[in-house]
Order: structure tokens, then C-alpha cells, then sequence
């Protein structure tokens, strides 16, 4: 057996604290990506490719490293087909995280622990294919193995929710104890003009226009067409917003003459005028309004920095997005534009409860200093009685989040939690999540909790901490589930 029960954990110490405080630990999944409507229609997966291998990039990466042909990875070859062609390549991914949450994946929910290959695919293929015939194997059945409280999925401001929206009413309506809730994300990133060429620009703008009861032709319009979808959001239980970035850019000039610059590069672009130069303006201005947004509601504003994206310009035309072919990027304008967007949005008493994300490590000490500058208060009150029931003092209102995408595996989480242990607080860490479209994701709570009990229980045996397991214990607690409870306010 290769994932035994005390995988990862290297001492005596990192054992109690794992078995003793973080296994049983519900789990928040305040970020991911799964399809709310299989969620709320509790999607059955005919097999194992379909809920294993499709949509996964980091699979898709690693399968195409191997040599194996495009067919057998997005094109059309049978289901057993590309997962025999993934059982191929596992035994190669050696080293690579793919191993550990490949057999981590099979352990829990399937049972399973024999190590996959060639040899095994068909012996695994038959067993899990069975099992997810079962109700316990459903969208919402894994969820329940898995000791999953809440999700939080992402989703455009044009979405009309109705899939959260279904899943609440048959919520309450189930009578069933330990349901999860799933909550929407507003992520408006295609508001933002520096996305599209113009006319796939407009063509959004339509389209979210109609679905707010806006006619934008302005860029108040657009800013007014967001409020409204933004309180959409708040009303069906949406408490976080998500933002990508490749390079994250803001400058704070509040002058008349660039404010009226924005507005008119906004007009131009709805006029599907060609070249219009210094979208970055029109970006500012929608980038703030949705930190007040947020800050207003007392949301939670999430940043995630540094992924260039569809890097191969002949598979992107090919397979669109999503289809693994983006990677780390550099931003030399980094520390100044998340100090001038930080700092415009406190000085008005706008700041949200935020947490970033950083995808290139070089950056991790940047962003975990420049966070500390602005923690303490959250945004004024104002009157807004979400806020009034808030601490105005809220621990570690700027979190460091944890390694995401290509550095969700044991060397980028040990690099973010000594960052933020040497530079914050890791006590008041809100945890890990899932940042996945796979049911079969939630191990990468298992994953961070193992490494984070044995980072903590050796230095406990080596006199760097106290060999205080209580106490050590309700730290690990705390960031696994209960910070996150305690932070968001759900």
C-alpha cells in the first residue's frame, strides 16, 4: 500500500495531530469551480473518465509530456480508452504531485489502494464504475463522504443562479442533516475591457446589460449593471467575489481629466472604435468599484495573481481555454499597484476582508509584507447592518491564500505556509480549498492538512514549538475549518 493512514506524516508528533485534530475536520471549500447544476441535479458519472479525467488540465499536462496522442486526452477516443491511457501514464508521473492525489483520489471516496498502472486499470476501472452507480458515489453523495459543509462555486455576473437557487429549495425542503450548502461567487473578470477585442467586449456588455435591466452605453451604465447583479448575487447567499489577473495593474489618480478619460475610452469602445489605447483606465475604475462593492456588503474579495493563460495560440484556437496550456508569469508592477489599490480603497474606508493568491513564488514575501500594511479594521459600516454585526477589528483581514493552481502540491504549500508563518500569522490562516471542477478533489484538504500536522509536529519534536499537542492541536483546527467558519461569516 502506497497511501498508508500515516502518508506524509514524518514523526510521532505529526501523527497525533493529524489523526487527533485535522481528519475529522468538516470542510469549507470557499473557491472552486464545479458545475453548480450537477451539483443541484446530483449528477451520477458513468465512469471514471467522466468524473476523473474530463476538464482536467493537470492531468492533461502531465499525459501529453508522456507522449500520449491528443485523442486520447480531449479528442474522441472511448472513455476506457483515455483512461487506460492515463493508467499509462501515472507510474510516470513519479515525483510529480499527480501521484500522490491520483492514489489519494482512489483511496477516498473508492476505497481503493492499489497503486494504478497498465496492469490494474481494468481491475480499478470495474471496481470505481460500479461504485459510482451507487447512490453514495452521486455529485452530492461524495460531497457527504467527504465531510463537506459548504462550497463556494464561481460564476459570472450574467448567471442567473437558478441552479443554487434549485439545490437551496431542495435543501430545505430534504430534511436530511449535514447538507451542504453551495454558495455562489460573483466574478465579473469580463467586465473588464483588457479581456476582449472590442466586439466580443460589446457583445458582453449586451448580454449583461439585459440580464441587470441596464442599457449600457455608459460607463456609470456598467458600473450601475454590476451594483445590480452584485446585489443579485447578495441575495441568493453570495459573500466572496473572485478576480484573475495576469499582470495586476492599478494606479490611484483620482483627477477630474482621468476620470473623464476612462469614460470616453468606454464610449469609444462601445462604439467598436479601432485601437482604443489605455484600457488599463476603464480596469481601475471597474477594480475599485467592485472592492466598495464588496466592502459595502461585507464580502470577501479574492485576487488571483500571476497565470498567463492559453500560451499555445494553434490548441487554444483548437480547444479553448481551460484546455492546460497556461502558466506562471512575472509582474514588475506588482508591489506598487497592490499598494496604490490597497491604499485607494482604505483611505476611503472601502477595503474588504481580501485574501490574494499568487501563482509565481518569487512574489511570496512581496505579497505576504504588503498584506501586513493594511490589516486591522474592516471597510466603515456605514449603516449597512451585515457590517454592524461584524468585529470592526477582524483577525488577519488580509490572508495570504494558499498555494494555488501550480503550486497546490507539498513544496508550494510548505514555501506559502513558512512565508506566511515568518511574515503573518499562520494561527489565523482561513485553510485550503479546493480550486477544482472534480468531485474528487477534496483530498487536496487531506493533502494540505497532512502536510501542514507534519510541518508543525516535527519542528514540535525538534524544540522549535512547544511539544504542546493541545495547543498545537487547536491551531491546526483552526486552520482547517474554523477560521474560515469564523472569517467569512457565512
Amino acid at each position: 500500500m502506497f497511501i498508508t493512514d500515516n502518508f506524509l506524516l514524518q514523526s510521532e508528533a505529526a501523527i497525533r495531530l493529524y489523526h487527533g485534530y485535522a481528519n475529522d475536520m468538516p470542510i469549507i471549500d470557499y473557491h472552486c469551480h464545479l458545475s453548480p447544476k450537477e451539483v443541484a441535479e446530483n449528477r451520477q458519472f458513468e465512469n471514471l473518465s467522466q468524473i476523473w479525467l474530463a476538464g482536467d488540465h493537470y492531468k492533461w499536462r502531465a499525459m501529453r509530456a508522456a507522449g500520449v496522442d491528443e485523442k486520447y486526452i480531449t479528442g474522441d477516443a472511448s472513455d476506457w480508452e483515455k483512461f487506460q491511457a492515463w493508467a499509462e501514464t501515472v507510474p510516470k508521473t513519479l515525483r510529480n504531485p499527480l501521484y500522490h492525489w491520483t492514489h489519494l483520489e482512489l483511496k477516498r471516496p473508492f476505497g481503493i489502494t492499489k497503486q494504478l498502472s497498465p496492469d490494474t486499470a481494468k481491475e480499478i476501472w470495474n471496481e470505481c464504475n460500479a461504485k459510482l452507480q451507487t447512490p453514495e458515489f452521486s455529485a452530492r453523495g461524495i460531497m457527504k463522504q467527504m465531510n463537506v459543509e459548504l462550497v463556494c462555486t464561481t460564476d459570472d455576473p450574467i448567471d442567473d443562479l437558478r441552479w443554487h437557487k434549485q439545490y437551496e429549495q431542495w435543501r430545505a425542503a430534504s430534511g436530511e442533516l449535514r447538507v451542504p450548502r453551495m454558495l455562489p461567487t460573483f466574478r465579473p473578470d469580463k467586465a473588464l475591457p483588457s479581456m476582449f477585442g472590442n466586439q466580443s467586449y460589446n457583445e458582453y456588455l449586451d448580454k449583461l446589460g439585459a440580464t441587470a435591466g441596464v442599457e449600457i452605453k455608459s460607463l456609470d451604465d456598467l458600473l450601475e449593471a454590476l451594483k445590480r447583479r452584485h446585489d443579485y448575487f447578495h441575495e441568493i447567499g453570495g459573500r466572496l467575489s473572485d478576480h484573475g489577473f495576469t499582470w495586476f495593474s492599478y494606479e490611484n489618480n483620482k483627477e477630474a481629466n482621468s476620470q473623464e478619460f476612462a469614460a470616453n475610452t468606454f464610449r469609444l469602445l462601445r462604439d467598436n472604435t479601432k485601437n482604443v489605447m489605455s484600457l488599463r483606465y476603464v480596469n481601475y475604475v471597474i477594480q475599485y468599484h467592485c472592492g466598495v462593492l464588496d466592502a459595502e456588503r461585507g464580502w470577501t474579495m479574492q485576487l488571483h495573481i500571476g497565470a498567463i493563460r492559453n500560451n499555445n495560440t494553434r490548441m487554444f484556437e483548437k480547444l479553448g481555454a481551460d484546455a492546460g496550456y497556461d502558466s506562471i508569469c512575472d509582474d514588475y508592477q506588482l508591489a506598487g499597484s497592490l499598494q496604490s489599490f490597497f491604499s485607494h480603497l482604505d483611505k476611503e474606508e472601502k477595503l474588504p476582508q481580501t485574501i490574494v493568491y499568487n501563482l509565481n513564488p518569487v512574489y511570496n514575501e512581496l505579497i505576504a509584507t504588503m498584506l501586513g500594511n493594511f490589516q486591522g479594521r474592516v471597510a466603515s459600516e456605514n449603516g449597512n447592518p451585515q457590517l454592524a454585526t461584524r468585529n470592526s477589528l477582524l483577525p488577519s483581514k488580509m490572508q495570504f491564500g494558499s498555494g494555488w493552481w501550480f503550486l497546490d502540491q507539498k513544496d508550494g504549500m510548505e514555501k506559502q505556509l513558512n512565508c506566511l508563518s515568518n511574515l503573518g500569522l499562520l494561527s489565523q490562516f482561513v485553510g485550503m480549498l479546493t480550486d477544482s471542477r472534480s468531485f474528487l478533489s477534496y483530498t487536496r484538504h487531506e493533502y494540505f492538512r497532512r502536510i501542514l500536522c507534519n510541518l508543525l509536529g516535527n519542528e514540535m519534536e525538534t524544540g522549535l514549538l512547544p511539544n504542546d499537542v493541545e495547543m498545537v492541536g487547536k491551531m491546526v483546527q483552526d486552520i482547517c475549518y474554523n477560521n474560515a467558519k469564523n472569517y467569512f461569516g457565512f
